[in-house]
């Protein structure tokens, strides 16, 4: 029986980096006082961990670190909570393993 080394998501992600387009974010949220539904979830289902609650209970999003991955569009860009454009050239998540 062979076992493979255990190698974490984590791991293989941290490797990966992010290079900041100042003042120009790909991902905005439209302001709210209470957050929808779609807003809470993507707090938890977001893999990069963009989304954070606030002590107001409002999401807010730290777009840096962003996989565009496409999750956030799903869940909430249909029914405006989020607008969300790929970054332009050179900017944006820059995968190490492809």
């Amino acid at each position: 029986m062979t076992t493979e080394p255990e190698v974490k998501v984590e791991d293989k992600l941290y490797q990966n980096r992010y290079r900041v387009d100042s003042g120009n974010p790909h991902i905005t949220i439209k302001p709210h006082e209470t957050p929808s539904p779609e807003l809470l979830a993507l707090v938890k289902v977001c893999p990069a961990h963009c989304y954070t609650q606030n002590d107001k209970g409002q999401v807010e999003v730290a777009h840096d670190g962003c996989m565009e991955c496409g999750t956030c569009r799903v869940l909430a860009e249909d029914n405006g909570d989020i607008t969300w454009t790929y970054p332009r050239g050179g900017y944006g998540v820059l995968f190490k393993f492809g």
